[in-house]
């Protein structure tokens, strides 16, 4: 009984050690688009932001219009005025994470994120509430 609980041992920490993986994995949002910001204020960089929060892990913490981990995107539409300082602040904070805007709970960062995907995520987070960029 012994041998067989030592082979099986020995067998499931070679199994794990040869699991390890050489690179690190990064998160695909879709494809970046470095477009300018003169070219991202119409509603298909809205679309493609809303596209990029749907296929992303957003929908853990966040939901379009009620409180879940993190503040509704409705509210952070709400709160925030629909700006390219704004577009940018947010996609910082998408991208480095943050935390005590919203309460002690950090947002987790999303390094593998581009800044030209963040800011049309965050464009899109921001039309909820009707308001357009100016």
């Amino acid at each position: 009984m012994k041998t067989i609980f030592s082979i099986f041992a020995i067998a499931l920490i070679l199994t794990a050690c040869g699991s390890k993986k050489t690179e690190t994995e990064k998160e695909d949002f879709g494809t970046p688009d470095e477009t300018t910001s003169a070219e991202t204020s119409g509603g298909d960089v809205v679309a493609q932001g809303e596209a990029l929060v749907k296929a992303s892990d957003c929908k853990t913490c966040h939901a379009k219009d009620v409180k879940l981990v993190g503040p509704s995107h409705m509210d952070v539409a709400k709160k925030y005025d629909f700006t390219e300082a704004n577009v940018k602040l947010l996609a910082k904070k998408v991208i480095e994470g943050g935390q005590g805007v919203w309460g002690e709970i950090p947002m987790t960062a999303h390094v593998g994120l581009s800044q030209a995907d963040a800011e049309k995520m965050a464009r899109y987070v921001l039309s909820l509430d009707g308001e357009k960029e100016h």
